[in-house]
């Protein structure tokens, strides 16, 4: 199996499992609390940016025929990070305010986005 279709169906597998933190979060949401989540849609964040992810990952994989190992690297990157990037915006709202987190926003935005506008030009098998 082609290494986006396999990386898109664990991000989709890995959103898929973070629902069961939905139902935490509605009738458990102490639980989050304890472990120090102050924002808890920062998870619903999570959860649904994986979900999208791996669909994205899923649907280039099956479009695009041969995709040069950068570009594969580009999307596997954006497509993991973009979704975490949420993750200590759940434990800190002012988290984005470091530089270096900014910086790493940027690189991670810019690999998904420049990679899809690539598999874009690559065009559907």
């Amino acid at each position: 199996m082609d290494l986006l279709l396999q990386i898109g169906l664990v991000e989709i597998a890995i959103g898929a499992m973070l629902g069961w933190l939905m139902v935490i979060r509605e009738q458990k949401p102490e639980w989050l609390k304890r472990i120090g989540v102050v924002r808890t849609h920062r998870i619903l964040q999570v959860h649904l940016d994986f979900l999208l992810m791996g669909l994205i990952l899923v649907a280039v994989g099956l479009v695009v025929p041969d995709p040069p190992p950068v570009l594969q690297a580009m999307l596997i990157f954006g497509t993991i990070f973009n979704p975490l990037l949420f993750v200590p915006l759940a434990f800190d709202p002012d988290f984005d305010k470091k530089l270096w987190y900014r910086v790493f926003s940027v690189i991670s935005f810019l690999a998904i986005s420049g990679g899809l506008v690539w598999a874009a030009l690559l065009g559907p098998a």
